[in-house]
């Protein structure tokens, strides 16, 4: 049991986030009401009326496509290639297809300012996914279903399921696998957790006898393990986790229906009697969420706007703010996959951030490709950017398109 001085700082810290993020919120020009866009359009201002300098917008648009990503279109090549320090284990279980090329959007004050590509096209989104994923786990604890995130997952799993059996899987709480800390150890759809990201310039025999950790004391960006919080709230849910997601965030933020949430092959559970497939956290052996880039602006909009949509709370404030709470083993990392810009110390003692360009406390939801979500309260701002070859470009298109704010 973790002692009640580490439970008061992280309720300091989780109020601390959404008091923060209250304050930048009370920061954006006043408005009689936030604009909500319909179903099927969003609305499209000059830069200029929303506070741009429209030759410097598009000189950070021309940026993000001039440094589009230089693999492989065709992802059922480029994603093993990705892994490939993983073989024989970055094989694929999972659908993928062709990509586009670059694309994106940029909404401030909840208009359009500059669009970029094909943004309809509804494509491998990779570990934003994990996103969604920790979105649909929010919902049930928002409605009971889980009651504490320092709970043991074990004790939510039906009879006879053994992902918490052992010894040192036992003690795994919500908040672990949310954070990646969990250090679950097995295998899950043939998939063993060490093979995941494993060392440089080792053996598939020295993989497997990795070092253990204790859970919560060690983070490790770990897709197996991801499917492990994915399948546990399959359990809790007992209803398909795209099903939840479309009935109680996609639909209502008006949401296209060309986005799926792919499982692999063999992911196949039975639950009462049915069986189900468990969708994965990202697109690492294939699958994942396939979605456009309007979906993507209007899931990070729904959280630009503190889990409100129009005049309905979709997802709790509290959660949110627990989200955007760093986690002991990593300072950038809230819930997945909340990627924090909060300066973290150097060797040397200096400070640094994950994108210097963006203002402190913003946040991006990220995936390989690169795939981005950035959501800025301070501008209020959400850009979508696909296809961006890397974090590096990803900064520097920030840099020129915060350079463009005029007012």
């Amino acid at each position: 049991m973790r002692p009640v001085t580490w439970r008061i700082r992280t309720a300091a810290c989780v109020l601390a986030a959404i008091a923060a993020t209250a304050a930048l919120t009370a920061r954006q020009p006043a408005a009689s009401r936030p604009f909500f866009p319909a179903r099927g359009e969003w609305q499209k201002q000059p830069p200029a009326s929303l506070g741009f300098d429209k030759a410097k917008l598009d000189e950070a648009v021309a940026f993000a496509i001039a440094n589009q990503s230089k693999t492989d279109r065709d992802l059922a090549i480029a994603t093993p290639e990705s892994f490939k320090n993983e073989a024989p284990y970055n094989n694929l279980i999972g659908p993928t297809q062709p990509r586009a090329e670059a694309n994106g959007v940029v909404i401030r004050h909840g208009k359009v300012a500059a669009e970029w590509g094909d943004t309809a096209r509804a494509d491998m989104t990779y570990s934003v996914t994990k996103t969604f994923l920790s979105t649909v786990v929010g919902l049930a604890f928002d409605r009971g279903k889980i009651k504490d995130v320092t709970d043991r997952v074990a004790t939510y799993m039906p009879k006879g399921v053994d992902l918490f059996a052992s010894e040192h899987n036992a003690p795994i709480t919500w908040e672990h696998l949310l954070r990646q800390t969990s250090d679950w150890s097995g295998t899950l759809w043939d998939k063993p957790d060490w093979a995941d990201r494993p060392p440089r310039g080792q053996t598939p025999d020295q993989w497997e006898q990795r070092e253990m950790h204790a859970p919560g004391t060690f983070y490790k960006y770990n897709d197996t393990r991801v499917n492990v919080l994915a399948l546990s709230a399959l359990y809790v849910w007992q209803k398909q986790l795209p099903d939840v997601l479309k009935e109680s965030i996609m639909d209502p933020i008006g949401a296209s229906n060309t986005w799926h949430w792919e499982a692999y092959d063999n992911a196949w559970v039975e639950i009462d009697g049915k069986k189900m497939k468990s969708v994965t956290g990202g697109g690492h052996f294939g699958g994942g969420m396939f979605i456009s880039a309007w979906d993507m602006a209007r899931f990070g909009y729904l959280f630009l706007h503190n889990g409100k949509w129009d005049d309905r709370q979709l997802i709790s404030e509290k959660w949110i703010g627990m989200a955007k709470t760093p986690g002991p083993a990593n300072g950038t990392y809230g819930y997945c996959n909340w990627f924090l810009n909060l300066p973290t110390k150097r060797p040397d003692g200096t400070e640094t951030m994950p994108f210097p360009s963006a203002p402190r406390g913003s946040v991006t939801f990220q995936g390989n490709g690169a795939n981005i979500v950035f959501i800025d309260w301070e501008h209020d701002i959400v850009a979508v950017v696909r296809w961006i070859d890397n974090n590096r470009s990803m900064d520097q298109f920030i840099a020129r398109m915060i350079a463009a704010i005029t007012s």
